[in-house]
């Protein structure tokens, strides 16, 4: 799509609600553990589940502990990992691993290999390793280097590119089949799935939310399949809180309606 894609509507009505989290709930950082959502958002974001039936998700790269963290005191629905982790409303935990033998040969391969490239950073995450050059974006071309030698090494591994990141995951794991996921299950389906991210990570979501008659929405610039745009991170926060604010208006009018109408049959 253009960059003349315009914001979405402030919406009311029978959706589910999913979120990015780096670059989309928070502004995206050096370093990952400087990372906050600000309360306000928090506050809003827990309405927003509150008015929907708990149909709200956070989908991310993140591991779901560090997404318990960033939302606490609050209690989400969450996909990890790009979907290789995800707890359902129930707080059943569905985890895609990789055996264990794999995952230390791969963090002793990594660990090795990223120490030669300084700036660059190893996040281990279980069942995936994230190539970090924030810091080192010279390094871009010896990262993916690394990576994808590892991939075409092992068939079930796969590559997901980010914002100067590179990502080492099980194959089929994408943000897109975790809203599925979500989709097939109550309080999200038969809902009209909502979806915002800003990076090549959040495509897959954008497609799977497209093909279902979804809202679909990019935050910031760059080409994207996404069919609405938002520009910052601070642009989320005020849609978010006009949402939730809207939704805490009706709710008001609709119990005042109710309080007169049974004060009148009383009478």
């Amino acid at each position: 799509m253009a960059d003349s894609l315009t914001a979405p509507p402030v919406l009311s009505g029978n959706y589910a609600f999913f979120f990015d989290l780096d670059g989309t709930l928070a502004g995206i950082k050096p370093h990952p553990d400087e990372v906050v959502i600000p309360d306000t958002v928090l506050e809003n974001l827990q309405q927003l589940s509150r008015m929907s039936e708990g149909a709200l998700a956070l989908i991310s790269g993140r591991s779901m502990a560090e997404l318990d963290v960033l939302a606490s005191p609050y209690h989400f629905p969450l996909a990890g990992v790009h979907g290789a982790e995800r707890r359902d409303i129930h707080d059943q935990l569905h985890v895609v691993s990789l055996p264990e033998t794999l995952i230390q040969s791969l963090h002793s391969y990594l660990t090795s290999a990223l120490a030669s490239l300084p700036g660059t950073e190893l996040e281990a995450k279980g069942m995936a390793f994230a190539l970090h050059y924030r810091r080192a974006p010279h390094h871009e071309a010896a990262i993916f280097a690394i990576a994808r030698h590892l991939a075409d090494s092992h068939p079930q591994l796969a590559l997901q590119p980010g914002k100067c990141v590179v990502e080492i995951k099980p194959d089929g794991i994408n943000k897109g089949a975790a809203i599925a996921a979500f989709m097939a299950e109550p309080p999200f389906t038969g809902r009209t799935p909502v979806f915002f991210g800003d990076d090549l990570t959040d495509e897959a979501g954008f497609t799977v939310v497209n093909q279902a008659g979804g809202i679909s929405v990019k935050v910031g610039p760059g080409e994207t399949i996404a069919t609405w745009r938002l520009g910052s991170v601070a642009s989320v926060w005020q849609w978010i809180s006009d949402v939730a604010n809207q939704q805490q208006q009706q709710i008001a009018q609709h119990n005042g309606r109710n309080h007169y109408g049974s004060l009148n049959r009383r009478l």
